[in-house]
């Protein structure tokens, strides 16, 4: 049965309209096409109008699928079907796309060691859970005229972060604020991945002891 843009399923042959996509049955304006069948057969230049009858008698659509060629490329198919397959298809590639979240940690240009740890901890966390981390060094008054204090935390923390992340973006002053953008190490084995849980602990160590 062929399935028309208006919902019918009646079997006769509609105008099946669909917009931006393929022109479908009687929407082909072209005189001729050259002709696949259903199953890949290659039938060679039809008049649209025997292609017509052929897809009818077969219970399917003609689909133009190469309007730009002379003449046009036109197959026998159920559409209804093809687009809910091509449908479903982007719904499981959506579905396997991995969403990447982007967290951020606020240091000062001063941070004592206590704090420059606790925060450290949160970062290996985010990281751990596959999220990108942007460092933001925030800087107060007289601080902004010694930026190279917060460029020193920063390359601080991406030395205690080596073989865990990786600089994505470089350390850059914008404003009262400098920002570095850090992303886990991909397909780390696992032999590696107990680094980060094992750096937090430590971490978390001697922020107590502080």
């Amino acid at each position: 049965m062929r399935v028309c843009s208006d919902g019918t399923n009646d079997g006769s042959r509609k105008r099946c309209v669909i917009a931006n996509e393929h022109r479908v049955n009687e929407d082909i304006y072209a005189s001729k096409c050259r002709l696949i069948g259903s199953n890949g057969e290659q039938f060679g230049v039809y008049s649209v109008d025997a292609a017509l009858d052929m897809a009818d008698d077969a219970g399917l659509d003609l689909v133009e699928i190469a309007p730009h060629a002379d003449p046009p490329v036109c197959k026998i198919m159920d559409y209804g079907k093809f687009k809910y397959e091509l449908s479903q298809k982007a719904k499981a590639a959506k579905k396997n796309q991995q969403r990447v979240e982007i967290k951020e940690m606020k240091f000062r240009p001063k941070v004592d060691v206590g704090d420059y740890n606790t925060k450290k901890r949160h970062i290996l966390r985010f990281l751990d859970a596959g999220a990108k981390v942007k460092v933001t060094i925030m800087f107060r008054g007289r601080e902004m005229a010694y930026p190279e204090l917060g460029l020193r935390v920063l390359e601080r923390l991406a030395d205690d972060l080596e073989g865990i992340a990786v600089i994505e973006n470089q350390p850059k002053l914008e404003g009262r604020n400098m920002h570095m953008l850090i992303t886990p190490v991909k397909e780390r084995s696992s032999k590696e991945r107990p680094k980060a849980k094992e750096a937090s602990e430590k971490a978390s160590k001697e922020a107590s002891e502080e």
